[in-house]
């Protein structure tokens, strides 16, 4: 048996922009010698950040564990420009003009956001109907509304609005099924010019900071990656559910 044959841990990635995320998991799964690898929340491919993975039987049956934490973002949205995946990667549906703004309009605005409310998944998502992914039959131009579920936005504060470009960046903190696409998308409504999200980063989800990851971008761009580099920072079973834990009682 080969040394990361007997590995049964929990992996932190971080995730480069352009790839899956089940890139990522096929990507472990050959450098580990282990077929049963996934991952605990996705991110989209042009989205970059913490991708929570867990191998072995032992790990994978605590995914739900692993996805329950709050999670934090760090975005950037365009103003003026909506688009039909509410993300970069989708055809431009309208463009509107920006209103004169300040830095101070968008902070005075962005509390309404905050705390539980209902929301709805994008059409273009990974959210199921009849057992397949909306992005499915949004590709053949079917648009499934489903049904808004509750989540919470527990923090949201603006980092910075660049007139000249309209585009703004926050950091939002939220629960569990929150689409951050979608928050993007509400904000440009509430402004009145529309809006679609351009970058997003997972700095944290439940008890894990993407700081403490392995840079995914060498498992893609580089060679040389071990296994021996991979099980250095790989978390034991009982190690990832403590800092789940710790991070549940805060």
């Amino acid at each position: 048996m080969s040394l990361a044959a007997s590995a049964v841990g929990v992996f932190l990635i971080d995730k480069p922009v352009g790839v899956t995320s089940f890139a990522v998991v096929q990507k472990l799964r050959r450098l580990l010698e282990i077929k049963k690898v996934g991952h605990a929340g996705t991110l989209d491919p042009f989205a970059s950040g913490l991708l929570i993975l867990c191998a072995g039987r032992e790990a994978t049956k605590h995914i739900d564990a692993f996805m329950t934490g709050r999670k934090t973002y760090q975005a950037v949205l365009q103003l003026g420009q909506e688009t039909e995946t509410l993300d970069p990667e989708g055809r431009v549906t309208a463009v509107r003009p920006v209103p004169e703004l300040i830095s101070e309009d968008i902070v005075a605005l962005l509390p309404e956001f905050v705390g539980p409310q209902l929301q709805a998944p994008p059409a273009y998502s990974a959210a199921k109907h009849q057992g397949k992914p909306l992005y499915h039959y949004a590709r053949q131009g079917i648009m499934i509304e489903k049904a808004a579920k509750p989540i919470e936005i527990y923090s949201l504060d603006l980092n910075g609005y660049d007139a000249n470009t309209a585009r703004l960046s926050f950091t939002v903190s939220c629960s569990r099924g929150t689409y951050i696409r979608v928050l993007a998308a509400d904000i440009g409504r509430k402004i009145g010019c529309g809006a679609h999200l351009t970058d997003l980063r997972r700095t944290r989800s439940g008890g894990f900071a993407v700081e403490e990851a392995f840079d995914g971008g060498l498992l893609f761009f580089s060679e040389g990656i071990t296994q021996t580099a991979l099980l250095a920072g790989m978390l034991t079973v009982e190690q990832a559910l403590a800092a789940t834990k710790e991070e549940t009682l805060k």
